[in-house]
């Protein structure tokens, strides 16, 4: 191990030539980037599990980040980047010390299983810095090349998910390298990464591999974060590339045959009708796999199932969510909105419209419709309806009912999210910047640090207090399972299903009780009539 500007760590795999970087104070830190923690997935390969990676000779650089997986622009539909060798890893540390034993967190990205990378322009460690962590940060198969399903033990799904996993083991063999304690390891993930921290809490696959949990805008209980119907619409692929095939076999070969390329926007082609109105367009996800001798599973079980047994890793859990979260949603519905006006049955999420009778799912998209606009129609001149009701129906509701199942069996910390300042900046670009709230994703740039965030920090002192709080109650949740472990400040209450104690994130942080009451009320009569496992009306 050197101390130099190109510091050298030997893992169990190798040797490691990272680089030293500057911290907001000007302290140095370690950057160790593009690290491969599994085989390319290439090839023969293509939609397997991961292979561990195979050891290197001499000395790997590690300046740089790996490719990022193929993948496309959700707002524009364009292809933008990608690599299908795309199996890689970061880890930011301020110590190198084998025998340091700092805290680790690891985090997985967000954007649907479709888009998205762990890359610094936009996970940057400074901002957690501050509060003596590791950071490292990873890219796992997206959309086809991570989530086809074909119930065949070659394809049985869930290989992103598994990417992740074997990240995981890469992490706990080798973090204390890097002055990291692989027994002090909290998992934390935003969105779609936010659902995948839940679904590793369910996994068996993933026990012993962290210590907490931070799951942000998301969990493993929503419609859009388990695949509906998968080995059908792994069929689907097939069929829009002309492979006519009953074989799971043949068309695992003949996808394998495809540029990759061909495979990073295959989503909203194989769409069913009722797909193109419900819902968010999200399609390729982790499943239910099939078991088969031989291979491991990560999930063969409904998430709702094993949360209701107490199969989940017990871990101390910090979830929430942002205030406005469908801000980022409310163009998708507008594109919709004659049709969704007309039959509002389309207004229920999949796992509710599933379950019912076509006569019961067009009273309930009724009652919903009514719920949010009462006897008028959506409309695009006012959006605060809209932006309830998919906040509700994607995030408010399915968390709650996470935490409802969970919170007896180890500590838990309910927040929401709703600071606005100049780090809200999708709040800008989508035009909203007038109406009150946080916007999916917003609390991102409060938690890393990435050039445009950098620039308001050091520029505007009101930034530098939420920056500095957020990161704060993130780390020593991280380092202690409490949020607030010396009680300064304000002190964050655990979650518990009699009082609903959470976090109110803003410019003055408060506790409060039950939030969005009326609407989880509403919306677990929805679930109770449809026959799903509800908040027990004992507790409201």
């Amino acid at each position: 191990m050197s101390n130099s500007e190109n510091p050298v760590v030997a893992v169990k795999q190798g040797k490691l030539k990272g680089s030293l970087k500057k911290c907001l104070d000007g302290s140095s830190y370690y950057s160790f980037k593009g690290i491969p923690y599994a085989q390319p997935p290439v090839g023969k390969l293509r939609f397997k599990d991961p292979l561990p990676v195979q050891p290197w000779e001499g000395v790997r650089d590690a300046s740089e980040h790996g490719p990022v997986c193929p993948q496309y622009d959700m707002v524009t539909a364009d292809f933008v980047e990608g690599d299908e060798d795309c199996l890689y890893l970061n880890v930011y540390t301020k110590n190198l010390q084998p025998g340091s034993k700092i805290p680790t967190m690891v985090y997985v990205h967000g954007g649907a299983f479709l888009s998205g990378s762990g890359n610094s322009e936009t996970y940057g460690p400074e901002f957690l810095f501050k509060n003596d962590v590791i950071i490292v940060t990873l890219n796992y198969r997206l959309e086809a090349l991570g989530f086809l399903c074909l119930n065949t033990p070659d394809v049985p799904g869930n290989a992103g998910m598994k990417d992740q996993v074997l990240a995981l083991r890469w992490i706990k063999e080798n973090i204390s390298k890097f002055g990291g304690d692989p027994d002090n390891i909290t998992l934390f993930g935003e969105s779609a990464g936010s659902a995948a921290v839940t679904a590793h809490m369910l996994s068996p696959m993933s026990q012993g591999l962290f210590h907490r949990a931070i799951a942000q805008s998301g969990v493993c209980l929503s419609y859009w974060s388990i695949a509906h119907n998968p080995v059908e619409r792994a069929f689907r692929v097939g069929k829009v590339f002309g492979f006519d095939t009953d074989n799971p076999y043949k068309l695992a070969d003949s996808l394998r045959s495809l540029p990759v390329m061909e495979l990073a926007k295959i989503s909203m082609k194989v769409r069913t009708e009722d797909e193109k109105y419900r819902g968010l367009p999200i399609y390729l996800t982790p499943t239910i796999e099939k078991k088969f001798d031989g291979v491991e599973s990560f999930l063969t079980e409904d998430p709702m199932d094993l949360l209701l047994a107490g199969k989940v890793q017990k871990v101390p859990l910090l979830l929430g969510y942002n205030s406005g979260e469908a801000m980022l949603m409310v163009n998708d519905h507008v594109r919709k909105i004659d049709i969704l006006n007309k039959e509002p049955s389309y207004l229920l999420p999949r796992d509710v419209a599933t379950k019912v009778s076509r006569e019961k799912m067009i009273e309930l998209g009724a009652r919903v419709k009514e719920y949010y606009v009462g006897n008028k129609d959506f409309s695009k001149d006012n959006v605060r309806p809209i932006i309830d009701l998919h906040t509700d129906i994607n995030f408010t509701y399915q968390m709650q009912r996470f935490l409802h199942f969970y919170n007896s069996l180890a500590p838990t910390y309910m927040y929401v999210f709703n600071c606005t300042t100049e780090l809200n900046m999708l709040k800008q670009v989508l035009g909203m910047s007038k109406l009150e709230g946080a916007c999916h994703a917003e609390d991102l740039f409060y938690l890393f640090c990435s050039e445009m965030s950098r620039q308001h920090y050091e520029s505007h002192e009101h930034v530098r207090a939420v920056v500095d709080r957020l990161t704060k109650y993130w780390t020593d949740f991280a380092k202690t399972g409490n949020p607030t472990p010396t009680k300064e400040g304000v002190e964050w209450l655990p979650y518990t299903s009699s009082n609903r104690e959470y976090m109110i994130l803003d410019h003055q942080d408060k506790m409060a009780n039950y939030a969005a009451k009326e609407r989880v009320e509403f919306w677990n009569k929805i679930y109770s009539d449809a026959g799903l496992p509800t908040i027990t009306k004992s507790t409201l």
